[in-house]
């Protein structure tokens, strides 16, 4: 940790009457995710299917998002759902008559796949009124606590072959403390489609000591290309600073709004993660993702890139 960068955590710590132990000495055991979201950018799929439910090859997207938490080793994991959203539910919980059929059936490798999903320990709560991610990063309250935690966005999934995206930024929090957004660089392009952070760029090429953050800004008043891709490690003192924020546009509370009034109170960081970052937000993104974890399967993959390749020669 670079001198400037102590000097500034340590005012920080002690104008709040913390100490720079205090930050570090909680592990990041509960995970937030949030899945309250219509998803009309896929109607009519997601008319009467949750749109976190939409598989990539034959998983749930949101399966994917809960197994990076996981990997991360998160321990507890609350869900925010809405209306709509009992399918997610059912989905992690045991099937009893389908895990009789496949046990009789002595189907012992499909059994596996459908009991693997019941044994995490997962939370529900309704974000009862779409306000915005703000609005439901407060319906996590109660479960979190006095707890640093960790948000994993529904929409944005990460391949990595190694370390999970969550991860990183696990390792970043147990070595410096406070909040952690996960952030790619992203093409002149996309600046104007994303939060944008600004601040200083430490030792670490990849880290970043948070200032300010912009939301959607235009190319030229972008201060980095450092964009926020759904991945966060949060100080729980955001839950006061989101009582505090005033709704904006549609009368959403943003979350962007607390983290920005957070980088002023103490230490923010934004890591550039490691890994293939997907797009589930949008449709091309989900094709993609589709695409290329289906070429990773062993069961899949050979058969699939000949079948593209005759594809592509008659195209």
């Amino acid at each position: 940790m670079e001198k400037r960068e102590v000097l500034y955590n340590l005012a920080l710590y002690l104008h709040n009457g913390w100490s720079m132990h205090d930050m570090k000495e909680k592990n990041i055991r509960k995970a937030v995710i949030p899945a309250a979201g219509y998803g009309t950018r896929f109607l009519p799929a997601t008319k009467a299917t949750p749109k976190e439910m939409l598989p990539i090859v034959d998983k749930p997207t949101i399966q994917y998002i809960v197994e990076e938490a996981l990997a991360s080793g998160i321990e507890d994991i609350l869900i925010i759902s809405g209306h709509g959203k009992r399918a997610i539910e059912d989905h992690f919980d045991s099937a009893p008559a389908l895990e009789h059929e496949l046990e009789g059936k002595g189907k012992t490798d499909l059994l596996a796949l459908v009991r693997e999903t019941t044994d995490v320990n997962v939370h529900y709560i309704r974000q009862k009124y779409m306000r915005g991610l703000g609005d439901a990063i407060l319906c996590a309250r109660s479960f979190v606590g006095d707890e640093p935690f960790a948000v994993l966005l529904g929409d944005d999934v990460v391949y990595h072959p190694e370390r999970p995206a969550l991860r990183q930024l696990i390792d970043v929090y147990e070595e410096r403390g406070g909040s952690v957004l996960g952030c790619q660089v992203v093409s002149d392009e996309q600046v104007s489609s994303y939060g944008i952070v600004a601040g200083e760029i430490l030792d670490n090429p990849r880290l970043m000591h948070v200032s300010d953050m912009v939301e959607k800004p235009a190319l030229e008043e972008a201060p980095s290309r450092m964009a926020v891709l759904g991945r966060y490690i949060i100080s729980p003192e955001v839950f006061t600073l989101l009582d505090e924020t005033q709704p904006g546009k549609g009368g959403e509370v943003q979350l962007t709004d607390a983290l920005k009034v957070l980088a002023q109170r103490e230490a923010v960081y934004a890591y550039d993660f490691e890994g293939i970052r997907y797009d589930l937000g949008d449709k091309l993104g989900f094709l993609e993702a589709t695409v290329e974890f289906a070429l990773r399967r062993e069961d899949l993959g050979t058969d699939f890139k000949k079948y593209l390749k005759r594809l592509v020669e008659t195209l």
